[in-house]
């Protein structure tokens, strides 16, 4: 096999180019048995096997830098990096990263996990490699998905201005921008890229610049009058960054051919190339969004090796987000190129007319609600917590500012497991408990999500809910008290202990009760349901017939629930002592939930350790 004889960086170079199609199809093969087995992103890798083949063939790693927007695309990377072993740990704790990681390879230059970075970043690594006077080429690989976020062109923006070699690499996979123009578009892009013609056009330029500035401008009003006629992406153009394309993604040869000539040029450049998203297995073309990120699969048919048989949140976001399209017509759903991901795919069907896909751009979405809200709707902007930080300013700003009634549905909060450190929804509480007008609950269970749901769509005022990724908890069913703005739900009072559990850690505390109570220790267990207002009155009240507190949630330590507990605690001089369950202020790397849990101290079984060592203290 070809792939053998690819053991370290740079192997590939040794590949004869009429076995590119060859080693193609074995890096498929290899990532869709791996991927079967230990679940990832499929469908992007599928669809940049050829894109990456080119870039490690025609630039020197690791001196030149490769930048990977997002990052979840960089498996073809990994391997063709000396890191073929590692996939059977692929995602798993200790294991190897989905994502680019500097700590893993001299040929990873920059993490990444979240989009529309790529540009910026690489734009950094240009200026510093010309302040040092060094000779390398950086590529900056963004998906067209990820140009919707505004983080691009502001970058964009900026790479107008460059006089020196930026390579950026538009993966398209929807044809979004243009489509080839054939024989003349091919005869364009290798004059403009010849070298002798670019040094003639640099040499031109310079005279011209200090003799003649204003003949410069009429030149290039002329030429690109004249492109405009026979070359597509003039968006790019007109911003002063050097087109080529589209280029065949799946065509190694001309990718390395067009790379190269991508190389001379001396500003930016951009590099666009059509791909197929799950391209090679014929279930992720048919649905490349079900295999973004996918559980492990059956090869023979994608379908999942263990079906899922109970709901989870997002299913039961889904139905209650229906039901109040239905009652009423002021309820409008936002995403961030997340319908399906979030569960809003259902209402998008049903009310095309109050549904918006903002794209990758949460900054956007989050002020465009406030519009929506100020305009007399009630916006419900589905998030991601890891993504929905990069609005922090707009959440302040444009909706709590103006006490506008926007919902915050808070998806993949706290520990999310495999994805890591870019994608654990473990800040949210902290962050938007520093904001004026902000209100923020978290559900037990799936019937208090939708209990809180209404409640909040219902509310005249910012309002956040957060829930965790994956099944729903059906336990406490009997438990559903009516929620009350900033009151908890007491579920077992006893004395002694006092449990004061947010969101997806009741069902932990639920096991720390029963192993306190088999060692004798009396317990009550709350439910807080309001990280913001907490409930003060009953942590009075509760003080008079508890020694101890125990908070637990799915949120780092600094600005969480528990802090503000210890606060209301000490500055009240009540007779009790807070501990505080919670996610150490770090970033937590990627691992599975139960893993993570364990490492983390979290379990059950480690937080009724800790109680009990507390006690006997």
């Amino acid at each position: 096999m070809l792939l053998d004889q690819i053991n370290k960086t740079g192997d590939i170079k040794d590949i004869p180019k009429n076995q590119y199609p060859e080693l193609a199809q074995e890096i498929r093969d290899f990532l869709i048995n791996k991927l079967s087995v230990t679940g990832g992103h499929l469908a992007s890798n599928l669809g940049t096997v050829e894109l990456t083949m080119a870039l490690h063939i025609a630039l020197d790693l690791p001196k030149d830098k490769i930048i990977w927007d997002v990052g979840h695309q960089c498996y073809t990377h990994k391997l063709l990096t000396g890191r073929k072993d590692k996939f059977d740990s692929l995602r798993q704790y200790g294991g190897m990263s989905g994502f680019p990681k500097r700590c893993e390879s001299d040929t990873d230059c920059f993490d990444t996990g979240h989009s529309s970075t790529s540009i910026s970043a690489g734009l950094g690594m240009v200026k510093a490699r010309d302040l040092k006077g060094e000779d390398y080429t950086v590529v900056s690989v963004i998906g067209d998905g990820s140009l919707t976020g505004g983080l691009a062109y502001e970058a964009l923006n900026n790479a107008a201005k460059l006089e020196t070699n930026y390579i950026i690499i538009l993966n398209d996979n929807e044809m979004s921008i243009s489509e080839s123009v054939g024989g003349m578009r091919k005869y364009l892009d290798s004059v403009r890229t010849a070298e002798g013609y670019l040094n003639l056009k640099w040499d031109v330029y310079e005279q011209l610049r200090n003799s003649n500035p204003k003949m410069v401008d009429s030149i290039r009003r002329a030429k690109n009058s004249f492109k405009q006629l026979f070359v597509p992406g003039m968006v790019f153009e007109n911003l002063g960054i050097t087109y080529l394309g589209p280029v065949d993604g799946h065509d190694t040869a001309s990718l390395v051919k067009t790379i190269k000539e991508a190389r001379n040029v001396k500003k930016a450049v951009i590099i666009h190339v059509m791909t197929k998203k799950g391209k090679g297995f014929e279930p992720a073309e048919r649905h490349p969004a079900r295999f973004h990120g996918t559980e492990p699969f059956l090869i023979e048919n994608g379908l999942p090796r263990k079906p899922r048989t109970t709901a989870n949140y997002q299913d039961i976001f889904s139905t209650v987000m229906c039901k109040l399209g239905a009652r009423n017509d002021k309820v409008v759903a936002i995403t961030a190129a997340m319908a399906d991901g979030t569960g809003l795919k259902r209402f998008r069907n049903m009310y095309p007319d109050r549904f918006v896909d903002a794209g990758i751009a949460e900054e956007h979405a989050v002020t465009f609600a406030a519009g929506m809200a100020a305009g007399g709707y009630k916006p419900v902007f589905a998030v991601y917590s890891s993504f929905l930080q990069r609005a922090y300013d707009q959440i302040m700003e444009d909706v709590c500012l103006q006490n506008l009634p926007v919902v915050f549905a808070i998806d993949r909060a706290g520990l999310v497991g495999s994805d890591g450190e870019t994608h654990q929804g473990i800040f949210d509480l902290s962050y938007m408990s520093t904001m004026p007008n902000m209100h923020i609950m978290a559900p037990k269970n799936k019937w208090e999500l939708s209990d809180m749901l209404k409640f909040a769509v219902d509310l005249d005022c910012p309002c956040a809910v957060r829930y965790p990724r994956g099944t729903a908890y059906d336990g406490l069913e009997d438990f559903r008290a009516p929620i009350v703005m900033g009151k908890c739900e007491p579920i077992y009072e006893e004395k002694d202990v006092c449990l004061l559990a947010v969101g997806s850690m009741v069902k932990t505390a639920e096991k720390v009760r029963e192993i306190l109570k088999e060692n004798g220790i009396k317990c009550s267990l709350v439910n807080a349901r309001f990280v913001k207002p907490i409930d003060t009155e009953y942590i009075h009240m509760a003080s008079k017939t508890h020694k101890l507190f125990v908070t637990m949630e799915e949120n780092v330590a600094t600005g969480g629930y528990g802090e503000k507990v210890r606060q209301y605690v000490d500055e009240n001089r009540l007779d009790s002592y807070v501990l505080q369950i919670a996610i150490p202020d770090k970033f937590v790397t990627h691992g599975s939930v139960d893993k993570l849990y364990k490492e983390l101290g979290m379990d059950a079984e480690s937080v009724a350790m800790r109680i009990m060592d507390e006690i006997k203290r």
